[in-house]
C-alpha cells in the first residue's frame, strides 16, 4: 500500500521508506562479471515487436490483473503462463503495436508445467525462435522481457544460476529481478532465442526466479487441444449460486477448498451471495498461505464500491485492515499484531466477532484484538486476497454463534494421561492408539495442540541457538578487526565470515591449508629471491598449479563469498579470491594491498621501502583474470565501461582489511535469497553496524528491514541514534515521521522502545 494508517497516525512516509530499501541495498552487491554481454540492447529492440501483455477482465469489463506472453506461430498463437490467463474469466491479449484482441481459444495448456497457449484472431504477427533449451549451460546470460507490476514492455538481464527440478520438474533457475507481471514473458539468450518462460519469482531473494524450459512448451504445440473460450469459462468456476466475485482475482473450486492465486490487483473479493445475519454474528475461515509474504483472509462490512474490513495473516503479523475503495491510499490499518498461536505458512483458523460498531478477532481459537469500528459494520462477508496472493481457504462458516471444538475436562484428563506414556522413540504402541481411539476426536484436538506446541518451542530454541551463534562471530570480527592494520588476521576474518552462516566451518583446518601453500611456494624459491621472482612464484602456484580462476559460471552464488569454499572449489569473486592473494603475498614476506576499485576489486603490489600510499605510478593486479597486471590507464577503462564512473586515487588507496571485510558482507547481502533472505540480510547488517558502529545508512537500512520483521523495539534503538547524530543524506523531518510512526507500532504490540537494549549485540 502505498499510504496506510495507523488509527489516526499518518505512516505513509515509512511505507515510502520501506519501498525504497531494496534500491539502498542495491549498489551492496557483489561486482558484476567482466564480461558481461554488450548486445542487451539489440536482442531487445529485436524481440519487443513480439511481447504482448496478457490479462483478463474484471466483471465491469475492465482491464484486471496482467501478465506477459509472446507470440510463438504468426497466425495468432501465444505463449504465456496458465496461471496469468486464470480460469473461469475472458482473456485479452494487447499486442506491441496497442491492438487489443479477446482470446477465442485456449489452444494448450498444462496445470502442472504452468503453461498456456491462446488464440487470438489476428495473422503476420512477428512470432520469436524457439531454441534447445536442452543446450542452455550454467552461467549462459539471458534477457527476460515483461510486464512487471503492469508497466508495458520492460527489460532486464541476468544469467542462468543452475539447471535444476523444483516441484518434480525441471526448471531454469536465473539470477535476475522479477517481479509481478514478468510471469509468461520471453526468456531470452543473446541470439534472440525463447530459452524459457518467465513463471516465478523467489519470496525474499530479489535475484532469484524460475523459468518453464522452452523444450516443455514445444510438447504443447505439438500436441494442441483447443478449447473454445465459451467452455473455458466454465471450468473451476466458483458456485455463482454461492459466491460473488467482486474486484477481479483468480477465484476457484477444487475439492472442498477456494482457491485464489495470480490476481494482480491491490484486492480480490469473493462475497457470499447470502447475506450476513444482522450484526451480532461472527464468520470463520481456515486459510493458508502458499507464500507467507502474501495476504488474504476474511472480508466483511463489504459495500458495492469495494469497501470492506478485512482480517488476514501476512508475514508473520496478522492486520485488521479497512479498505476504502479501489485505492490503497485511501486504506487504513487499524490494528497489526504478532501471535504464537499464528503458524506462518501452515492452516490457521480465522475468526471474526462482529458487533455494532466493535469487532474482536481470533486467530487458532485464541483471541488477538478487539477494536471499536467508527462505521457501521453492515454488508456482504466473504473472502479477500491482496496483491499477488496464491492462497486456499476451507471451512468458512458464518452464524450468529460458532461452535468451538473442545475437549470435555474427563475427556482431557484420560486423553494427557496416555500422553505422559508415549515415548520421545521407538516404535508406535498398539496400546496407545487403542486408549486414545475412545476419544478419537478429541484425541486429535488435544495432539495438534501438542504437535503445533512443541513446534513452536523447538523453532524458538533453533532461532535462539543461531543468535548466541552469530552474535558470538560478530563479537570475534570485532575483536580481530580491533588490532593494529599490519596485525590484523584478514584471512581469519573472512573465515569468520563463513563461519557466521555455516557453523561447521573448521577454521583451524584452513589456517592450516593457508599456511601450507605458503611453505609450498617458499619451497620453490631460492634463498635469495627477489620480489619479482617471489610474486612470480606465487602467480604460478596459484593459477597455473592450484587451478584457481574467477567464477563465471555461477559468479552470483553466494559460495564464491565464502573463504572456505572458494578454497574448496578454487573458484570466487574478485574480493574472496583477492583476500587469499593477500594472504599467500605476506606468508612469502611480500606487501600485497586490496584496491577497492568501483565494480571490480583487484590488488597492487607495494615493493619494500615504498609508500603505499602513494598512488602517482601503480600497477594492479586482476586475481580473477589469473594475475593479469594492468595499468592504472587500463583499469580507469575498465571502471568507465563498468560503471560509467571515473576512477580516482581514493580507489587505488590501499583498502583497509575492516572495508574489505565489509565489502564482502554487502557481497552477501545481495545475493541473500530463498525464504530466509531477509534474516540473513538482517544479520550481515549486524556484522556491518559492529565493524563500523557510525555507518547511519547502515543503521538506517537495518532499522527498516527490522520494521518490516515487526521488531520495534531494535528498530527504534537504530532510529533514535539516528537522530541523536543525524548523519548526512539521511532527512532529520523524515525521520521525525518514521519515528513517530515506529512508536506507535511498537505500543500497539507491547514493545516499548529499548526493551531488547543491548541484547541485539550489534554495538
Amino acid at each position: 500500500m502505498p499510504t496506510a494508517r495507523t488509527g489516526s497516525l499518518d505512516v505513509g512516509p515509512l511505507i515510502v521508506v520501506l519501498s525504497s530499501v531494496g534500491l539502498l541495498l542495491a549498489g551492496v552487491g557483489p561486482d558484476p562479471p567482466p564480461d558481461a554481454s554488450r548486445a542487451v540492447q539489440r536482442v531487445a529492440a529485436d524481440a519487443m515487436r513480439s511481447l504482448v501483455v496478457v490479462g483478463f477482465e474484471d466483471r465491469q469489463g475492465a482491464r484486471g490483473g496482467v501478465g506477459s506472453g509472446f507470440v510463438v506461430d504468426p497466425g495468432g498463437l501465444v505463449a504465456t503462463n496458465l496461471h496469468v490467463i486464470g480460469e473461469a474469466r475472458p482473456v485479452f491479449v494487447q499486442l506491441a503495436d496497442g491492438r487489443h484482441l479477446d482470446v477465442v481459444a485456449i489452444e494448450a495448456s498444462d496445470r502442472r508445467l504452468d503453461l498456456a497457449l491462446v488464440r487470438v484472431a489476428a495473422d503476420n504477427l512477428p512470432a520469436l525462435k524457439l531454441a534447445d533449451s536442452d543446450r542452455l549451460k550454467q552461467g549462459q546470460p539471458v534477457i527476460a522481457l515483461g510486464n512487471p507490476f503492469g508497466l508495458d514492455r520492460s527489460v532486464v538481464q541476468g544469467i542462468v544460476s543452475a539447471l535444476r527440478p523444483f516441484d518434480g520438474q525441471r526448471m531454469i533457475q536465473i539470477a535476475m529481478p522479477i517481479e509481478p507481471g514478468n510471469s509468461g514473458g520471453p526468456l531470452l539468450d543473446l541470439a534472440g532465442q525463447v530459452q524459457g518462460i518467465v513463471t516465478l519469482k523467489s519470496a525474499f531473494g530479489p535475484n532469484l526466479a524460475f523459468a518453464v524450459p522452452v523444450n516443455q512448451l514445444k510438447g504443447l504445440i505439438e500436441r494442441p487441444n483447443p478449447i473454445p473460450m465459451s467452455r473455458w469459462l466454465t471450468i473451476g468456476v466458483i458456485d455463482p449460486d454461492r459466491w460473488h466475485v467482486d474486484a477481479g482475482g483468480h477465484w476457484r473450486q477444487r475439492a472442498g477448498r477456494i482457491i485464489v492465486e495470480g490476481g494482480t490487483g491491490t484486492a480480490s473479493l469473493l462475497v457470499a451471495r447470502d447475506g450476513p445475519p444482522q450484526p451480532p454474528f461472527e464468520l470463520a475461515v481456515t486459510v493458508r498461505l502458499d507464500d507467507t509474504d502474501g495476504a488474504a483472509g476474511l472480508a466483511f462490512g463489504c459495500e458495492g464500491d469495494q469497501s470492506h474490513y478485512a482480517f488476514y495473516p501476512t508475514g508473520t503479523l496478522l492486520r485488521l485492515t479497512r479498505v476504502d475503495g479501489p485505492d490503497p491510499t485511501r486504506w487504513q490499518i487499524l490494528d497489526q499484531r504478532q501471535s504464537a498461536h499464528h503458524e506462518p505458512g501452515d492452516w490457521n483458523r480465522l475468526k471474526v466477532q462482529v458487533a455494532p460498531n466493535r469487532i474482536a478477532c481470533f486467530v487458532n481459537g485464541q483471541l488477538l484484538l478487539e477494536t471499536g469500528l467508527d462505521r457501521q459494520t453492515a454488508g456482504g462477508v466473504g473472502l479477500v486476497a491482496f496483491g499477488p496472493t496464491a492462497a486456499q481457504f476451507r471451512n468458512f462458516t458464518v452464524g450468529q454463534r460458532l461452535a468451538v471444538p473442545a475437549v470435555a475436562a474427563a475427556a482431557a484428563a484420560q486423553i494427557n494421561e496416555v500422553l505422559e506414556r508415549v515415548s520421545d522413540s521407538g516404535p508406535l504402541s498398539e496400546q496407545w492408539v487403542g486408549a486414545l481411539l475412545r476419544h478419537a476426536q478429541e484425541s486429535q484436538i488435544v495432539l495438534g495442540a501438542q504437535v503445533r506446541a512443541l513446534r513452536r518451542r523447538a523453532e524458538q530454541l533453533h532461532r535462539l541457538q543461531e543468535a548466541v551463534h552469530k552474535a558470538h562471530i560478530r563479537e570475534q570480527l570485532v575483536a580481530v578487526l580491533a588490532a593494529p592494520e599490519d596485525r590484523i588476521d584478514l584471512f581469519h576474518a573472512a573465515l569468520l565470515i563463513a563461519a557466521m552462516d555455516n557453523p561447521e566451518v573448521d577454521i583451524g583446518f584452513y589456517r592450516r591449508q593457508i599456511d601450507r601453500m605458503a611453505d609450498q611456494i617458499r619451497a620453490t624459491l631460492p634463498a635469495d629471491a627477489g620480489e619479482p621472482a617471489r610474486l612470480a612464484a606465487l602467480n604460478h602456484h596459484l593459477f597455473a598449479d592450484e587451478g584457481y580462476h574467477g567464477s563465471r559460471t555461477i559468479y552470483y552464488h553466494r559460495s564464491n563469498s565464502y573463504i572456505n569454499e572458494m578454497l574448496d572449489d578454487r573458484e570466487g569473486l574478485p574480493i574472496t579470491l583477492s583476500v587469499l592473494y593477500i594472504e599467500l603475498a605476506r606468508g612469502i614476506g611480500l606487501n600485497v594491498v586490496g584496491a577497492a576499485l568501483p565494480g571490480h576489486f583487484m590488488v597492487r603490489h607495494v615493493p619494500a621501502g615504498a609508500d603505499p600510499d602513494d598512488v602517482g605510478q601503480v600497477e594492479l593486479i586482476d586475481v580473477f583474470d589469473a594475475g593479469r597486471r594492468m595499468s592504472r590507464a587500463q583499469a580507469a577503462e575498465r571502471v568507465l565501461d563498468q560503471t560509467g564512473g571515473q576512477l580516482r586515487d581514493e580507489h587505488l588507496a590501499p583498502a583497509t582489511k575492516a572495508a574489505i571485510i565489509v565489502r564482502m558482507l554487502r557481497n552477501l547481502m545481495r545475493v541473500a535469497e530463498g525464504q530466509a533472505a531477509h534474516e540473513r540480510m538482517l544479520d550481515y547488517l549486524d556484522a556491518i553496524v559492529a565493524i563500523e558502529p557510525d555507518s547511519g545508512q547502515d543503521r538506517f537500512v537495518r532499522a527498516m528491514l527490522l520494521v518490516q520483521s515487526g521488531r520495534f523495539d531494535r528498530a527504534l534503538q537504530d532510529i533514535d541514534w539516528l537522530m541523536q547524530r543525524r548523519p548526512p543524506g539521511i532527512d532529520p523531518q523524515q525521520l521525525q515521521q518514521i519515528h513517530e510512526a515506529v512508536r506507535e507500532l511498537a505500543g500497539r504490540h507491547g514493545a516499548p522502545a529499548g526493551q531488547e537494549g543491548a541484547a541485539s549485540g550489534s554495538d
